[in-house]
């Protein structure tokens, strides 16, 4: 009898066909072995929290002097279907999104368990049946009169599960709750591993939020012993790791190092590399930015982690891919579109023109744009030959808050708008929403988020007229902006806006501003998918 238990009653079709007897034992192993130096490395991340804090500035690790200083170790070369990874489209894992995503033209397809996606029980184990479904070309679908049908060609997939620091509450065992990561990874690589390397290309993942270069050697770990497990060959696994957190842009070499045989390179995750900016310098008056759109990838911390990374990467011989372009098509405004695809035209020229090797994007239709630049700027399947050797980065470059900008009133709206939209529609279920012709994520309600709590904290004073930002006045610009909600997103439930105007308050009155919006939220959606009473999961405190 295994002790693994599932606290839902949602998505019973999907329980069945997943959690088979030889998963759920896979499933109960993963925890078994590596729930412990999860919770260790969480601990780690809280007690680095306090000496940053305590005015202890972030440096490169002293203790791995020697492996950034030794020139000849190299990451594993490029696994089939990564050769070439110059234009890569992103979103969630329901059906339409898979299929649109992988014919989109793009060279690869990165579904997300992540931040584009409410992890409700449901688009978890839908997203994994959808998945697993496109990997044996039977996905094509018709609804609305409309067919939907893979393409001879598709993208390769890559996957994203949630982060180190996410729980999945309706999954125990022995009464804790599994890691979210360790869910994601495990029911997708058990599933479908031996299958994608029969069709030509392994199990390609992207790691999200890491803080440590130890929390690397955790998933090179799991990646070990889970290619032993099903009887696969080591090092057959590739993952590229999202370069998101302010500490982790410390540990670029390091985290390849530890990743080194299954490593396919780093991205520039910029909208939550804001967001970690911010919350870890929480303590330090000096790092208050200004309005969240004056906050560019030219802005000084933001372009020396883009030249570190992209040099670290080609120093070691795999991929720097740039970050997401969020703007997506104004097909109503001829006008207004050409304005948003000239940003995303001037976006990818930077990119290529720095050295990455590739981009984000978030519509298919972005695809022609992006793959034309990167065409015509790239002699090759990649860059690795841009070596930046001329690139000195040093810690007060990842730190320098010299920008250009002020705190507005529009900033106060802009922030309450977005991040009221969007933790509504994550609580509803839709973690991805359009929001004045961009398509916005977990980061940046994240960003707004964290934003209005620095401002209030600091009693930051408005350009406007002088006047400092207070709870109260964010208080007014919530009971202006919440009756509007409806017509900026369609589909908000007054019960979840009621949530997110709740949430937000109770965030900019908080000491330190929480961790994540998304681990505050996650006992909503486990209350919502039925997890039987008694199970404890977290709920935010409103």
């Amino acid at each position: 009898m295994t002790p693994l238990k599932v606290h839902s009653k949602v998505a019973a079709e999907a329980q069945k066909e997943l959690f088979t007897l030889e998963a759920v034992k896979f499933l109960t192993a993963l925890h078994k072995t590596f729930e412990s130096t999860r919770q260790t490395l969480l601990v780690a991340r809280e007690d680095a929290q306090r000496k940053l804090d305590s005015g202890v500035q972030l440096d490169f690790p002293s203790e791995t002097v020697h492996i950034r200083d030794e020139p000849t170790w190299h990451c594993a070369p490029p696994a089939p279907g990564l050769e070439d990874r110059r234009v890569e489209i992103t979103g969630p894992t329901d059906r339409k999104m898979v299929v649109n995503a992988l014919n989109s033209g793009a060279k690869t397809f990165m579904a997300d368990f992540e931040d584009s996606s409410a992890p409700t029980f449901a688009n978890l184990l839908n997203g994994q049946i959808n998945l697993r479904d496109a990997i044996r070309r039977q996905i094509d679908f018709e609804t609305g009169g409309k067919q939907y049908k893979l393409s001879k060609d598709p993208a390769v997939l890559i996957v994203r599960p949630r982060g180190w620091h996410l729980d999945e509450p309706r999954v125990t065992v022995d009464n804790q709750p599994m890691s979210g990561s360790l869910f994601d990874f495990g029911l997708y690589f058990f599933h479908n591993a031996h299958e994608l390397v029969k069709r030509g290309s392994g199990p390609h993942f992207y790691l999200p939020k890491m803080e440590h270069y130890l929390e690397a050697r955790l998933w090179n770990d799991v990646f070990v012993f889970s290619q032993s497990y099903i009887g696969m060959a080591h090092n057959t696994i590739r993952a590229t790791v999202l370069i998101e957190t302010l500490p982790a842009a410390f540990h670029m070499e390091e985290i390849l190092f530890e990743l080194r045989n299954h490593s396919a390179g780093l991205n520039c995750g910029r909208w939550d590399y804001i967001f970690s900016f911010i919350k870890k310098r929480r303590a330090d008056r000096s790092a208050v930015l200004p309005d969240r759109k004056d906050v560019t990838m030219t802005v000084p911390f933001m372009d020396a982690y883009v030249r570190l990374l992209i040099k670290t990467c080609h120093k070691r011989k795999v991929a720097a891919m740039g970050g997401m372009s969020a703007q997506i098509p104004i097909k109503d405004d001829p006008q207004a579109n050409e304005v948003a695809m000239k940003k995303v035209r001037e976006d990818k020229l930077r990119e290529v023109t720095a050295g990455h090797d590739g981009t984000w994007i978030a519509h298919p239709l972005i695809n022609k744009i992006a793959r034309e630049i990167f065409d015509a700027h790239m002699l090759g399947p990649n860059q690795y030959y841009n070596l930046r050797a001329e690139v000195k980065v040093a810690a007060n470059d990842l730190l320098n808050t010299s920008i250009k900008g002020t705190v507005t009133l529009e900033g106060v709206r802009s922030n309450v708008e977005t991040c009221l939209a969007y933790t509504a529609a994550w609580v509803g279920g839709n973690g991805c929403i359009p929001l004045n012709y961009l398509m916005e994520d977990a980061a940046t309600a994240e960003i707004t988020r964290v934003q209005l709590w620095q401002w209030v904290h600091y009693s930051t004073r408005t350009s406007d007229d002088g006047r400092p930002i207070t709870a109260e006045l964010v208080d007014k610009v919530i009971g202006e902006v919440k009756g509007e909600l409806g017509k900026v997103v369609k589909g908000l439930k007054k019960e979840d806006v009621d949530i997110a105007v709740e949430y937000l308050k109770g965030q900019i009155r908080q000491t330190w501003p929480s961790e994540f919006l998304t681990s505050d939220l996650m006992g909503w959606l486990a209350v919502k998918d039925g997890v039987e009473p008694g199970l404890q999961v977290h709920r935010a405190v409103l």
